[in-house]
């Protein structure tokens, strides 16, 4: 029970890696705060799964893209378990074009969500989270990729990990602060769109010759999230099958 008394926010928890997420903290001891901004039913699937297994968790709608709907999750979060220990921010949309193909709407909409939500997040953390807690941004792989028609996105994630590495050096009272870097990871948001045979080119590109596993990621969450990983901070971790 690596994270028993610690109580974590997953932003964009309802289902994907963040569900994952959220499953293996509260499987560890966390009480888990399940953020959704649209999706109240999977919440509450994920919530009633965590609650069935004897964890603790509770649901809580709010568009990290808001400030004032960031500022409800963060208080009513401390007001219903007394404090914040852990923040995963998890949320995130992804689409690609190329970049000729985006237009302004594209470009406001990847990056309110992407970069405005954690830079919201961070925001309260820095006065709401408790003293030395843990500070997890989900960036991308497709960083460091170079993937054609990835540009905003990729750059949506790229503003995050540099949010990390400075924020890190700012917030003090001994919390952590490092971003994840997933590489392509077998999710419905990820395998929307893409063909049979393009999936089959990306699973080549790492050292296992598969997608990753929602699980793959959570377990390395799971790590950062403990005392475990507290000399860690201003660190972007790939977790991408030596893919780059």
């Amino acid at each position: 029970m690596k994270l028993e008394k610690k109580v974590i926010i997953v932003t964009g928890s309802s289902k994907g890696i963040g569900k994952e997420i959220a499953l293996l903290l509260a499987k560890n001891g966390a009480k888990v705060v399940v953020n959704h901004s649209n999706s109240e039913a999977e919440a509450q699937t994920t919530v009633e799964s965590i609650l069935k297994k004897g964890g603790n968790a509770i649901s809580i709608k709010a568009d990290v893209s808001q400030k004032d709907e960031v500022i409800h999750l963060f208080d009513k979060t401390i007001e219903t378990y007394g404090k914040v220990d852990v923040l995963i921010n998890n949320a995130g949309i992804m689409f690609s074009k190329k970049l000729k193909d985006n237009t302004q709407e594209d470009f406001s909409r990847l990056f309110d969500v992407n970069v405005r939500g954690v830079f919201n997040t961070l925001q309260e953390a820095d006065s709401k989270l408790a003293n030395h807690g843990k500070i997890i941004n989900l960036s991308s792989s497709t960083v460091k990729l170079m993937f054609p028609t990835y540009a905003l996105y990729s750059a949506s994630k790229a503003a995050v990990e540099q949010m990390t590495r400075v924020f890190s050096k700012e917030i003090g009272r001994g919390i952590s602060v490092n971003a994840l870097a997933p590489g392509p990871t077998e999710t419905n948001l990820f395998l929307e769109g893409k063909t049979p045979e393009f999936i089959e080119k990306l699973s080549a590109m790492n050292a296992f010759n598969r997608l990753a596993q929602p699980i793959d990621i959570a377990n390395v969450v799971l790590f950062l999230a403990s005392d475990e990983s507290k000399w860690i901070s201003g660190q972007v971790i790939g977790a991408n099958g030596a893919m780059v």
